[in-house]
């Protein structure tokens, strides 16, 4: 009978077989080199080929658990744990990498290091990290015999062990991440659907009304993720005010995104309900056309309770003087009749005019909305990034010279967590220098480094959208791109 390592020898597979198992087994040859020469290193003799034989090795795991996963795929995709819990993370932990991660974490804490977590839930992880890394070793030894044996073919218990490492990883990366953050309740997340309704007919209004353009939201501008949540508290307290924003709720019983401003959203839907047709309409002009300036100027409204009489608002009124083409009228509903003539009359007699007291509402709507993109960054794009899925233009199909239709997919989108720095120019973002993503290659610049405009119908964009300066100058027609 031949050695074992001989064997090996003679049926390891070549590097161009593209099978699975065949790339499995060279992403763990990869591993198993690079954990020997780190067991092989004194890391205080030479600390630097120690980090980087250890950003190897995080590297070669990363593409073995990929090769794991595209196994798992393809042998057992019925019987895959279910990972509807991923809806409860904040949406900064939804990382390509995330898996190298748990795995890591899992090494940490079989070791007795409790990376950012208490001892006590530390100790408490430990079964279930050291039942995860038992078996991945035992998938690995399985695969890596089956790949130079039979590299086309799965044997039951191949499946059996790949279903219980699936089963185990999953439990662990719940129980890992539950621990470190706040993860979303069933309660939650229902009620962050029902805010991305109200979202979605509060674009429908506004396209309705003339505020918002469907070009707009196909190109993705920015002022949108101000504008939306402004005129979405309006609609949640006036047009639809048995919605998410039903302040006939206990602040309990809100979405965690809007209770903490409770008591202002009261005062601030009093407010509403005694504004005219035309009034309305106003507001909402001004929250749609300013994006950190109330455009009615620096009036100091009067203190609660200064009788004055009411006035019309003066003219001009910045952007606000451009004519109503369409008032928004309002809905059906008991909140008209809910504000007496007494009651509505003593809201106004608070301010020396109907300026000042449109003045204040939008001070107080756009406070809410923009501490929303401070207080709950996470939560509002994941809810932004559903509604442009839902009001976007569907990606329109273009036939093609050889007869067959359709349009390619639009290129995946780098994750605003996952880059720190303008892919060009290597800028640091800050608050100031924001995020843009060039909508033909999916990578994020600063605005200096993505200047230009072009339609990109083979990406479902037949309307000028944001493009990187190298997507401008190599891949696109000169007739097809506009600078901004």
């Amino acid at each position: 009978m031949l050695p074992a390592v001989l064997r090996r020898w003679l049926r390891r597979p070549k590097r161009s077989d593209p099978r699975l198992l065949s790339q499995f087994f060279f992403a763990d040859e990869r591993v198993t080199r690079v954990v020997a020469e780190i067991n092989g290193l004194d890391a205080e003799l030479d600390p630097q080929q120690y980090l980087v034989l250890l950003n190897q090795l995080h590297l070669s795991q990363a593409q073995l658990l990929a090769v794991i996963e595209r196994i798992m795929e393809e042998c057992i995709p019925a019987q895959r744990h279910s990972r509807d819990y991923l809806v409860k993370f904040p949406e900064e932990l939804l990382v390509d990498n995330l898996g190298n991660h748990m795995l890591f974490a899992a090494e940490c804490l079989l070791a007795g290091t409790f990376l950012e977590l208490e001892e006590a839930e530390g100790a408490q992880l430990r079964p279930r990290a050291r039942n995860l890394l038992c078996s991945l070793e035992l998938v690995r030894a399985l695969l890596r015999e089956q790949s130079l044996s039979q590299p086309g073919t799965y044997p039951e218990p191949v499946r059996a062990a790949l279903v219980q490492f699936d089963r185990l990883f999953a439990e662990f990366e719940l129980s890992y991440v539950s621990s470190l953050v706040a993860v979303k309740s069933p309660d939650e997340i229902y009620r962050q659907q029902e805010i991305i309704v109200l979202f979605c007919e509060t674009v429908e209004r506004a396209l309705r009304l003339g505020y918002l353009t469907q070009e707009m939201i196909d190109g993705y501008e920015p002022l949108l993720m101000f504008t939306i949540p402004r005129l979405a508290i309006i609609s949640g307290l006036l047009i639809y005010p048995e919605g998410p924003l039903s302040l006939e709720r206990s602040p309990e019983q809100m979405s965690r995104v809007f209770s903490p401003f409770y008591n202002l959203l009261m005062k601030i839907r009093d407010l509403l309900r005694v504004l005219s047709a035309e009034e309305l309409c106003l507001l909402e002009r001004s929250l749609c056309a300013a994006e950190a300036e109330d455009p009615c100027g620096s009036v100091t409204p009067p203190a609660w309770g200064e009788a004055v009489p009411r006035v019309a608002p003066p003219s001009p009124w910045g952007l606000l003087d451009n004519p109503c083409t369409e008032s928004p009228q309002h809905p059906p509903g008991p909140w008209l009749e809910a504000t007496p003539g007494s009651r509505c009359s003593e809201l106004r007699s608070h301010y020396s005019s109907t300026r000042d007291m449109l003045h204040t509402l939008f001070v107080c709507i756009s406070g809410v909305a923009d501490q929303l993109q401070t207080n709950f960054a996470s939560d509002l794009r994941c809810i932004l990034k559903t509604v442009f899925k839902i009001v976007a233009s569907p990606a329109e199909t273009s036939e093609e010279p050889g007869g067959s239709t359709g349009a390619h997919r639009r290129p995946e989108w780098v994750p605003d967590s996952s880059c720190s720095h303008c892919s060009a120019c290597r800028a640091p973002f800050t608050l100031l220098r924001r995020r843009h993503h060039c909508r033909s290659c999916g990578k994020i610049f600063c605005s200096r480094c993505s200047p230009h405009s072009a339609a990109l119908p083979h990406c479902g964009q037949p309307r000028p959208v944001r493009v990187c300066t190298h997507c401008h100058a190599a891949h696109l027609p000169a007739w097809r791109v506009r600078t901004r």
